[in-house]
């Protein structure tokens, strides 16, 4: 591996113009966008250099930029030839958007601060293709979601506000099992790097057990890292958000259809190795990307807006690229992204550019004689059978064609090789489209045509026959590596020849309708047939309802939790069911319960009430809600720092059944905390019984992991001072405007700028997002392998979700919307900007050097020394079945060389690789 620092200056170039921009820009003005003009130009420049030594080379480009020693949290760039290809498209499509952005943004407001976010998402998009290993991946690829939601909201048009919303709860979603995947892949091996993650993952062969059914463990990470690409890639039923985004400008919209909607393609190729050891999760991508493929196309047809067609034909092109992967053509699926991101920059940017003009000149486009002309032949019927023969026989001769080529010139087997055949018939497929829309021509002269058609196919083929192929060898060069994918991806043999057919026989149906409209004949059908036919456009039209189906379902949900919320038996019911739970766990150890002193119990106490813990929170939201002054500010940071280090030196003393009823409470608190938190009109007891849901979360981890506590206090102090920082910012509006509620004020974000920046930086950090605290402590709790794995991590990471949805559905009430034209609003002042600059920049550095200040070693990571364990129960010594994964010894570099390489073949082919033993989902007894 080459350790070189150059490559660093790819990222430097639009990070320095995103600063000089942002900051500077009225003091250089017009020459500020130059300086971003230039750092594009610079960027694209060293990529391409980089390129050039990828691709001399298999070794990869590896810049570190943390300490070997740093634990969970190791950063730095991997530049192998995947990464370099993914960042020569991202700087370049980055120079076309930002030049075109300069002067069709120049009369907008705020153009400053979209300039300078344009840039920094460059530079993001660079980290996520560049990562190091998954962790890193996972950052960028949260901090995407949250940069296309700025750049998409505008806060002066109701309809983007809306669409922004849409966007970031869709992602979120993906984001989160995204996560998730990432949580069970570190449980599961041990490690996040890529190299020695394949290594582990191939050998290793561990697997869930869920019921009575054994599911291997790369199916379970791949699945739910799949959920992640279908929510960016916007894969069916998570295609939704893409079409409220079309109210964002056109730089946007471009950069959008161009880099960002491909990440789901590029993730699959980078853990390509991984997705190899999983034929069912391959599987399940290629029903997902054909069903998306075929919703996609079908509402293209029937959009009557150029946005909303290109959007949606976004969403078939994307099914194409998700299907390759899940049929095993990687490399097939990054040359689709590069011809894709490359063609849909210049199509939304020139259509950008005739809607500005439309705008200004309400007769643009002007109407030619020409163009009336061929209407007219058109209308007319006029045909060519020269036309049509040259078409339909090329698309009939040219599979014949394909495989002699193959068979002959390129010598590529053919006989029990679906790879082969998938390449073959992509290509008979995307020149069969390409020549079946040049018969609207047919009003030109005949020969023109059919020598057109002629060089579509001849292109088409060329192109995908030899650029693939050549693309296939230059990512995958290990020896049998592309064909193992393609076997790891293998359908069975009657499924593969019926898709054959039936996208064979599409095809040529549509050039009998072809024929047949040309010559004035109808095709008859049944009434009920055609009326089908009108529901089925209508239906494609509004884009299959389910955007409005997810908005109704949203509506019902608050309706839901509104109703829940002032409802005495749902709380009673609650309380009820989680203390018969929670009883049930206590009563076999009742014994066990006098082992406690009277001290230890009175500790006890105070911390299960400062620290709220469900169902003993009153002490906690009465503090927060009920207080005057800055005395819930002060409250929310004391008591649940307080509560936690009085139990923090208590856990180790506590019986196993008794954390087991503790971690059985907070599940029960955070759901409960979250439900009641998304019914609250007030704006103290939202952020209450958020910091419930948060504080459950933290109960939880404590009661798995008896010895914890350093772990915890992490995400203990990132947790106070977001809740507490979050109360003293609306004590400041309450203080200027009244005691109001969210449905009575709004629209802050204008008159009060240092107010919306300090809140949206409050609420960055309790969405879980780098570089705050609260992501670090999360990750931390989450990845600590002595906690057993069960469902009980689902409930956690959902909760998690649902306490970030509240915080940003909090501020976009408060900052967005109109402002009251009976109120003189006033911005903070200096002291009171103080305190919440304090607690950001608490949360910032906590977040940024999370080792400095807790042991992380990776050694530290796994569960309880043996010794320790035996000295609590009086039992032997006994190794854990993940132990030895964690304390595993270093890879040998050589070893993890040939992997990479290729010089050793995937676990999938090798069918004398060993068992290991089984990791259960279901509930385990918590280790004492």
């Amino acid at each position: 591996m080459t350790v070189s620092y150059y490559p660093l200056l790819i990222l430097l170039g639009p990070l320095t113009a995103a600063v000089a921009i942002g900051l500077f820009e009225r003091q250089i003005g017009r020459k500020a966008y130059r300086i971003g003009t230039a750092a594009q130009i610079a960027s694209l420049a060293i990529s391409l250099l980089v390129l050039y030594q990828a691709g001399a080379s298999t070794e990869p480009i590896h810049v570190p930029l943390s300490p070997a020693e740093g634990g969970l949290f190791q950063f730095g760039l991997y530049i192998d030839r995947l990464a370099a290809v993914m960042m020569v498209l991202v700087s370049a499509i980055g120079f076309l958007i930002f030049r075109f952005a300069i002067r069709y943004m120049e009369q907008e407001t705020g153009r400053a601060r979209f300039h300078g976010l344009l840039n920094l998402m460059t530079v993001i998009l660079l980290c996520m293709v560049s990562s190091r290993n998954l962790l890193m991946l996972f950052v960028f690829w949260q901090l995407i979601s949250w940069m296309l939601y700025l750049l998409v909201h505008n806060y002066s048009h109701p309809a983007s506000v809306q669409a922004a919303g849409k966007t970031y709860i869709i992602l979120r979603i993906g984001d989160v099992a995204f996560l998730a995947g990432v949580v069970l892949a570190y449980r599961t091996y041990g490690t996040l790097e890529f190299p020695q993650l394949f290594i582990k993952a191939a050998e290793m062969q561990e697997s869930f057990s869920l019921g009575g059914f054994s599911i291997g463990a790369p199916t379970v990470i791949t699945l739910l890292i799949f959920i992640g690409a279908m929510s960016k890639s916007v894969q069916f039923p998570m295609h939704t958000w893409l079409a409220g985004n079309l109210y964002a400008p056109t730089p946007v919209t471009a950069l959008l259809h161009a880099g960002i909607i491909n990440a789901g393609g590029f993730l699959m190729n980078r853990l390509a190795p991984l997705y190899g050891l999983s034929p069912v999760t391959l599987h399940f991508a290629l029903l997902i990307g054909a069903v998306t493929t075929l919703v996609g196309a079908t509402m293209m047809l029937t959009q009557n807006d150029i946005k909303k067609t290109l959007a949606h034909s976004t969403v078939g092109q994307m099914g194409y690229m998700i299907m390759e992967c899940g049929l095993g053509g990687f490399a097939l699926a990054i040359f689709h992204l590069i011809a894709h991101g490359l063609f849909k920059a210049t199509v939304f940017l020139n259509s950008g550019h005739i809607i500005h003009a439309a705008r200004h000149e309400p007769r643009h486009p002007p109407l030619h004689d020409k163009h009336d002309q061929v209407e007219l032949a058109l209308e007319k019927g006029d045909f060519s059978r020269l036309t049509w023969g040259a078409g339909f026989l090329m698309t009939l001769i040219l599979p014949l064609i394909l495989v002699l080529t193959a068979h002959g010139v390129l010598q590529i087997p053919l006989i029990d090789s679906q790879g082969v055949v998938i390449f073959l018939f992509f290509i008979w497929v995307t020149s069969s489209q390409a020549i079946l829309t040049l018969y609207r021509l047919q009003a030109v002269s005949s020969w023109k045509v059919a020598a057109l058609m002629l060089f579509t196919m001849l292109l088409v083929v060329l192109t995908y026959l030899f650029a693939a192929e050549g693309l296939t060898h230059f990512l995958y060069p290990a020896p049998g590596e592309a064909a193992g994918y393609f076997q790891a991806a293998a359908l069975n043999g009657w499924l593969f020849d019926f898709l054959i057919a039936v996208t064979a026989l599409l095809i040529l149906s549509g050039w009998v309708v072809i024929y047949a409209r040309s010559h004035g004949f109808a095709i008859r059908m049944p009434e009920r047939t055609n009326a089908l036919m009108t529901h089925l456009y209508v239906f494609f039209l509004n884009r299959t309802y389910l955007e409005a189906f997810y908005a109704r379902l949203g509506r019902r949900w608050e309706r839901w939790t509104r109703r829940l919320d002032q409802s005495m038996p749902f709380k009673i019911a609650v309380g009820l069911i989680a203390f018969g739970v929670a009883l049930e766990r206590l009563l076999p150890a009742a014994a066990r319960v006098n082992d406690l002193s009277a001290g230890n119990l009175a500790i006890f106490l105070v911390a299960v009430l400062f620290l709220p813990l469900f169902p003993l929170h009153g002490l906690y939201v009465a503090a927060l809600t009920r207080l005057p002054g800055v005395f819930p500010a002060l409250l929310a940071l004391l008591l649940p720092l307080s509560g936690f280090y009085a139990i923090g030196g208590l856990l180790p003393e506590i019986p196993t059944e008794i954390r087991g009823a503790i971690s059985l409470l907070a599940l029960f608190g955070a759901f409960y905390g979250m439900v009641k938190a998304i019914a609250q009109f007030r704006v103290e007891r939202l952020l209450a019984y958020g910091g419930v849901a948060l504080f459950s979360i933290l109960w939880w981890y404590l009661a798995g992991a008896a010895g914890g506590a350093p772990r915890g206090a992490l995400y203990a102090v990132a947790a106070a001072l977001i809740t507490g920082g979050l109360l003293f910012a609306w004590r400041t509006v309450r203080t200027r405007y009244g005691d109001l509620d969210l449905d009575r004020i709004g629209g802050l974000a204008k008159p009060m700028p240092r107010f919306a920046l300090l809140l949206a930086l409050l609420v960055t950090a309790a969405m879980g997002l780098p570089p705050f605290g609260l992501f670090s402590g999360l990750m931390e709790m989450l990845t600590n392998r002595s906690l057993p794995v069960s469902w009980d991590l689902a409930v956690i990471v959902l909760a998690w979700l649902g306490a970030s949805w509240l915080f940003v559905n909090l501020m976009r009430r408060l900052l967005f919307g109109p402002p009251r034209a009976d109120i003189r609003y006033t911005d903070l002042r200096g002291g009171e900007t103080a305190p919440l600059a304090i607690a950001l920049l608490i949360l910032l550095i906590i977040g940024i050097a999370p080792n400095a200040f807790f042991q992380t070693d990776p050694a530290t990571t796994g569960l309880p020394p043996p010794s320790a364990q035996s000295a609590r129960e009086g039992e032997a010594p006994a190794a854990s079945p993940t132990e030895g994964a964690t304390r595993a010894p270093m890879m040998n570099p050589q070893r993890a060389k040939a992997s990479v390489e290729g010089e050793a073949h995937p676990a999938w082919l090798d069918e004398g690789a060993t068992q290991a033993p089984i990791i259960r989902l279901q509930r385990a007894p918590i280790i004492n």
